[in-house]
């Protein structure tokens, strides 16, 4: 079964790293150091720390000022299998 989450806060943070806390109470410090290693003209631009700083919420999915995105459910997945998640206090 597939968990329908969303993001309800982003904080960029040092580095290609960013706070996430996601609609199901569940928060994180996401890595996004393999920005560095992609050549695709969409990801390019994020290996700027400044402009991978930008990073903002569209629809509960992070969002770039050039259209980049990345899947929130996928995004989830992918933290909690890096043990990257922790339930937020109710």
């Amino acid at each position: 079964m597939i968990d329908i989450v969303k993001v309800v806060e982003v904080r960029p943070l040092t580095g290609h790293a960013a706070f996430v806390r996601f609609s199901n109470g569940e928060e994180g410090e996401a890595d996004f150091s393999w920005l560095g290693e992609e050549t695709g003209e969409m990801v390019r631009p994020l290996a700027d720390e400044g402009f991978f700083s930008r990073v903002f919420l569209s629809n509960g999915v992070l969002t770039w000022p050039n259209g980049f995105d990345v899947d929130s459910i996928g995004l989830h997945r992918e933290m909690a299998e890096q043990g990257r998640l922790r339930r937020t206090a109710a």
